[in-house]
């Protein structure tokens, strides 16, 4: 045989050889693979998912669907976890934003002894205010224990971050109103955000002679709420939150048939759920609808209602497949809603009180983008932008229209009417 025949049957053995260990080792990594689960691959599944298809591979895979579920209840609790983390971290270098370009005017104020830089929130701003009218005999109180809004014990010091309750007595000259009077009077206030601070220290004066007045006791609740709104530290956001909660359901223990204690018994109950864990946020998500629906059947002709319940609808309508199975997990029920059903809602609130919120004139618009209906989108716009900006909500509203129109303007072969120039 001939020396390069020979060298010819060497190479092809060595690859032929080569090829084989080539082939076991593939065997084994295929056969690795398919006795696990795996789950990256199973949440990128399309939404058509057959639900008895699922049970079947976890019972095959898994032993039993529960392990499954427990498993993915994990790690959809890990992503909120790290979605909150996240947010936090936005809202924190947002912060720093705003503070490093004044902190050398801090420093020169701090070294200079003429301010001390300190945080202080609209309660404590609010009690500042009022401070003027106090009598010298009202420092002498006792700050070890007051009783807090509602009938609470809580601890009354005089530092704002370890306690966020009102003292009884703050200002010895407080005007005796009678029921009608003050509740008018706390309604008209509401009307501004320094209003709603006001409108709140008024109801906190009257508190412990009107306490068991269900008129009362929610509007205190929905004050609370207003505070939440108001403030920007996330403990005293916490504290309003379920202390107004707690209000809310005294409320609606009380009258189950006054509409405005489940109206705003459901605002506490979203409120409450940012500071809770996925499954919460998901079970309050329930007792918000359920409370909202029952007020919408007692006060029909209240657009703030049918608001509310378009932002909900609009809320579900955009759920990932991922956050909706996992409350059918839960709760054996999906969630479901349409972005049409969102958009007959905002409407109704509009065809009740024309020109109701720049924010609902913004939602409209959002809807119609969805809809790709960008003739009503752009009139929505528009008309949200002849609307004043009175809150906090409805400058970041009018930013976000702003946004759409122009957004609206890229898209081929569309012909807006022009925007107003005071607005553009």
């Amino acid at each position: 045989m001939p020396h390069s025949t020979n060298k010819e049957l060497i190479f092809a053995i060595m690859v032929g050889t080569a090829g084989i260990s080539l082939l076991v080792l593939w065997y084994q990594k295929v056969r690795k693979s398919r006795t696990a689960m795996s789950l990256p691959k199973f949440f990128s599944l399309d939404n058509t998912f057959d639900s008895t298809t699922l049970q079947d591979k976890t019972h095959n895979d898994q032993g039993t669907p529960a392990i499954f579920q427990r498993r993915q209840l994990q790690i959809l609790e890990k992503l909120n976890e790290l979605l909150t983390n996240m947010e936090e971290l936005k809202e924190e270098v947002r912060f720093l934003k705003e503070t490093i370009p004044k902190l050398e005017e801090y420093i020169q104020d701090e070294l200079g002894g003429k301010v001390a830089v300190h945080r202080t929130s609209p309660q404590h701003r609010a009690r500042k205010r009022r401070a003027t009218a106090v009598q010298s005999s009202a420092t002498s109180n006792s700050s070890e224990e007051a009783e807090s809004e509602g009938g609470y014990i809580t601890a009354n010091t005089d530092t704002e971050e370890q306690s966020f309750s009102v003292p009884k007595a703050f200002n010895t000259h407080v005007e005796e109103l009678k029921l009608d009077i003050l509740l008018q009077k706390a309604d008209h206030l509401r009307m501004t955000e320094s209003g709603k601070m006001e409108s709140f220290e008024l109801l906190c004066d009257h508190k412990e002679k009107f306490r068991d007045e269900i008129e009362f006791v929610w509007r205190f609740a929905r004050a609370y709420g207003d505070m939440f709104e108001l403030s920007t530290n996330a403990q005293e956001k916490k504290h309003y939150a379920n202390i107004g909660k707690t209000l809310g359901e005294k409320a609606i223990t009380r009258a189950p048939m006054n509409g405005h204690c489940h109206l705003w018994y459901a605002v506490l109950c979203g409120y409450v759920s940012q500071f809770e864990g996925l499954q919460n946020k998901i079970n309050y998500g329930h007792r918000f609808k359920e409370h909202l629906d029952i007020a919408i059947q007692l006060l029909p002709e209240e657009p703030f209602l049918y608001y509310l319940n378009g932002r909900y609808c609009y809320t579900v309508s955009k759920l990932s497949w991922i956050e909706k199975k996992m409350a059918a997990t839960l709760f054996g029920n999906i969630p479901s809603s349409t972005v049409q059903e969102a958009l007959r809602n905002f409407l109704k609130a509009e065809e009740i009180h024309p020109g109701y919120s720049l924010l609902n004139y913004m939602y409209l618009a959002k809807c119609y983008v969805d809809l790709e209906e960008n003739q009503n989108a752009w009139k929505f716009c528009n008309l949200a932008l002849l609307l004043p900006t009175v809150t906090k909500e409805d400058k970041e509203a009018q930013t976000e229209v702003k946004a759409m129109i122009k957004s609206l303007k890229r898209v081929p072969d569309f012909g807006g009417d022009r925007i107003p120039e005071e607005c553009s």
